[in-house]
């Protein structure tokens, strides 16, 4: 089974070799096979040291100015602004902040970043359908 590995007789300390079940293919990390360590990061929510490879990590694309000021700094600008990015027709877009957040997998779950998914649904690979977030 893919989801089994051989362990050692000397770890398990039973001469009949059994495998252990694992919950993971990929052990919950994204490292491979010939890589033998990874830099740590802090979390961005509790500080927690975890792995690069197994933290969960998404972008925050937020705007620059809040959508109260926005129609203040349309009225004081003498260059068009333009709101929507997919349509510009020459004007000035204004600019957003990217920022890169890193969880653990505690407050990754905690704070509803993914989600516990059943063992059937786990060996589903493919990302999920994207959609627009309000916020």
């Amino acid at each position: 089974d893919v989801y089994k590995r051989q362990v050692s007789t000397q770890s398990t300390g039973s001469p009949l070799g059994e495998s252990m079940t694992v919950k993971r293919r990929n052990h919950g990390r994204t490292k491979g096979r010939h890589r033998g360590h990874v830099n740590s990061i802090r979390c961005t929510n509790c500080g927690r040291f975890a792995p690069k490879d197994k933290a969960i990590k998404r972008f925050i694309v937020r705007n620059m100015v809040e959508s109260a000021a926005v129609r203040d700094l349309q009225e004081a600008s003498a260059i068009k602004t333009v709101t929507d990015p997919a349509n510009p027709e020459g004007g000035y877009v204004l600019p957003k902040f990217y920022t890169k957040m890193q969880y653990c997998v505690s407050c990754a779950i905690h704070s509803r970043i993914v989600r516990v998914r059943s063992r059937e649904d786990r060996r589903i690979r493919t990302p999920p359908q994207r959609g627009r977030r309000r916020m």
